[in-house]
Formats: structure tokens, C-alpha cells, sequence
């Protein structure tokens, strides 16, 4: 199957609005069959260094707009964008719902200071 996904497409669609923010912002973008974006929505704002959210956010937002696929995206303030332990071990529990719901997790991405990691690219999903 041939995805119609880049992460750095994503990362130029939110860099200019999550790169400065000096709290962390998780964002969902729900996206259609082909890959399209359906909608996008903050899944919640933490703190300086942490955004907590649940699978059962996820996928209730992915359902409510019908969506096949998924991306996730959160800012990091400090400026790094390497995943954390907690980001790494998130996305995991994220991916293993959305198998069960047949709701594809097709990347999550960490937006820095004017750069990102693509917990895809880098295989930690």
C-alpha cells in the first residue's frame, strides 16, 4: 500500500504554530483512506516538559471524524527534539489500541527548535 504521508510535510504545516510555545501541545491529525487531512485537534497542553494523553483521547477524536489513520505531533520547549522514554513508550500503547480499533498510527512527530524526529523514521514504532 502506498502511503501518501511525509513526516516533513507535517513538521512545515505545524513548525510555525507549536515550534515556540513554551508549553508542550499534543496535536492529532485524523486523516482520510487516502491520506488526506480530515481535521487536526489539541489533544492536550502540559506543562514545560510534559504532555500527558490516552489512548481513549486518541481514537475517541479518531472515531468521532470517521478516521482511517492517524498522526500524532507535540512540541517540545526545550528545544530537543529526541523522543523521551515516556514519548517512546506512549506511542506504543497508542499504535497497540489503534491496531485493535483498525485505526493506523502512521507517525508520531516531535517538533524541536526548527527541526523534528519522526518516531517512524527513527523505527521506535
Amino acid at each position: 500500500n502506498l502511503i501518501l504521508f511525509c513526516s516533513s510535510s507535517v513538521f512545515s504545516c505545524f513548525v510555525k504554530c507549536l515550534g515556540l510555545l513554551e508549553k508542550e501541545h499534543m496535536i492529532l491529525v485524523l486523516l482520510d483512506s487516502k491520506c488526506r487531512k480530515i481535521a487536526d485537534t489539541v489533544l492536550s497542553v502540559g506543562t514545560v516538559n510534559a504532555s500527558l494523553v490516552t489512548p481513549r483521547e486518541v481514537f475517541a477524536e479518531a472515531l468521532k471524524y470517521n478516521a482511517v489513520s492517524v498522526v500524532l505531533l507535540h512540541n517540545h520547549p526545550s528545544g530537543d527534539a529526541a523522543p523521551s522514554h515516556n514519548d517512546i513508550a506512549v506511542t506504543d500503547r497508542i499504535v497497540q489500541a489503534g491496531k485493535i480499533l483498525g485505526v493506523q498510527v502512521i507517525d508520531h512527530i516531535i517538533i524541536g527548535d526548527n527541526t523534528y524526529t519522526s518516531l517512524k523514521e527513527k523505527e521506535y514504532m
